[in-house]
């Protein structure tokens, strides 16, 4: 999924973390940035440390076979930059 036709981008707080997020309202579901939802998980203390390990991590599961990462979506979201990147959704 390259991009959703009804969407509405947000950001949602998570203990004081940015948490980017879309809204499909065809599917009625939200969706999160993997890169935001790892970094909170590790207690990261910046987005690039969070986009590494994330990167890290999506080797190895896929190298175990693990599906987790052939389920996400990936959906142009703005990154911390202004540039506008295909991120992993869950």
């Amino acid at each position: 999924m390259y991009g959703l036709m009804n969407q509405k981008q947000s950001i949602q707080l998570f203990q004081d973390s940015k948490v980017r997020t879309v809204w499909d309202e065809e599917q009625e579901k939200w969706y999160f940035s993997v890169v935001d939802v790892v970094g909170i998980l590790v207690d990261s203390v910046d987005y690039q440390t969070a986009r590494n390990y994330w990167k890290v991590l999506k080797h190895r599961l896929l190298k175990e076979g693990n599906e987790m990462v052939t389920s996400c979506n990936r959906l142009k979201l703005l990154a911390p930059d202004g540039k506008g990147i295909l991120w992993y959704l869950l």
